[in-house]
Parts: C-alpha cells; sequence; structure tokens
C-alpha cells in the first residue's frame, strides 16, 4: 500500500447570472471554506448605469469574482467562481469560465432579460449550463417550460428552482449541473 497523497480531480463550475440574482450568495451558502469576495459598495458612479430594478436594496456589488470550493470526496473537489453581473465586469468572464466543466446560469424571473447574455455566453462556448430560478418572491409562479420558453433554450437544459440562501438547496443546484454534464460526456463520441 502506497503512502503517496491523494491528488483530487479538480471540477471547475462557473456561478454566473444578471446583476443581482444572487451569484455570491449562492457561492457563499455552499462553500466549505470562507469564500473568497471581491464586493465593493455601490456608489453614485452606478446611478444610471447598473439597472437596479427590483433590486433597489442592494448595497454591494462583485467587481471581479466569488470563489469558493466543496470537497465531494478525497478524489474530488468543486471548485466555485461566481462571476460579477455588470456588464463593464465581462472582462472578467473569459478567465473564469476557462476550463469550467460547466456553468449555473441563476435567474430571477422578475428580470429575466438580465440573463440572456448569461446564456448567450455559455451557449457560443459550448459550455454545458443549467438554469437555476432563485427562489425571490413570486419567481416560482411560472412553471420550468413557462421559463424555458421565456428564456428560449433548448428542451435538453435542465431547469431547477433554488433558494440560493440554503446550502442544500445550493447544494441541489450543484448536483443537478454535475448530472448533467457527466450525462452529456458521456454521451460524446471519443
Amino acid at each position: 500500500m502506497s503512502d503517496a497523497p491523494v491528488v483530487p480531480t479538480s471540477i471547475k463550475i462557473v456561478v454566473a447570472g444578471g446583476f443581482g440574482v444572487g451569484k455570491t450568495t449562492m457561492v457563499n451558502s455552499v462553500s466549505e471554506i470562507p469564500p473568497l469576495r471581491t464586493e465593493e459598495v455601490l456608489t453614485e458612479a452606478s446611478v444610471g448605469v447598473d439597472d437596479m430594478r427590483g433590486i433597489e436594496g442592494k448595497e454591494t456589488t462583485t467587481v471581479a469574482l466569488d470563489f469558493g470550493r466543496i470537497t465531494i470526496n478525497p478524489q474530488v473537489v468543486l471548485y466555485l467562481f461566481g462571476t460579477p453581473g455588470q456588464n463593464r465586469f465581462w472582462f472578467m468572464w473569459d478567465e473564469l469560465a476557462h476550463g469550467a466543466l460547466g456553468a449555473i446560469v441563476l435567474v430571477d424571473t422578475r428580470r429575466l432579460d438580465s440573463s440572456f447574455p448569461s446564456i448567450d455566453f455559455f451557449e457560443r462556448r459550448d459550455i454545458p449550463f443549467i438554469i437555476a430560478v432563485n427562489g425571490f418572491e413570486g419567481s416560482w409562479e411560472h412553471t420550468a417550460e413557462e421559463v424555458r420558453q421565456a428564456l428560449d433554450i433548448a428542451p435538453t437544459v435542465p431547469i431547477i428552482n433554488c433558494d440560493a440562501r440554503l446550502k442544500d438547496s445550493s447544494k441541489d443546484v450543484l448536483v443537478e449541473l454535475v448530472q448533467y454534464t457527466m450525462d452529456l460526456l458521456s454521451k460524446t463520441p471519443v
């Protein structure tokens, strides 16, 4: 028996979505380590630039990334990278998505239009993604099929309801993404 240390397989996952949909909250709720956050206070400079519709009480924003980690077992570790939501920080997205197994597009049904850039980003790069409908007030009044039609996404893309504040709910989203991407990989010819 070898005493060599086990080097875990690293799986990179991106948590993306529009401004204020709960990306930082999701990474914070599920990370086993204190997450790295690059949040700054919103200032007067964002007035007229950032769409605060539906999130008027928001006081901070991610300016680079959020980072968290989850150890599945000694052989598998998930690394979570939360993206900034505003257009002016999108130059970070290519770096954050490089090498990702898949992505979670977190959506707020009160502001579905903010989800289109994230969906387009992952579709153009052939990065598998799922839709997670965050449990804001009234956001679960729509069926998965209604959300699918509104977002104009393929019938194969999973849609799951979640509450990004709750660890178990966020874990369910991660499990759904990993199962979906593993299923896609098993169908890909070698």
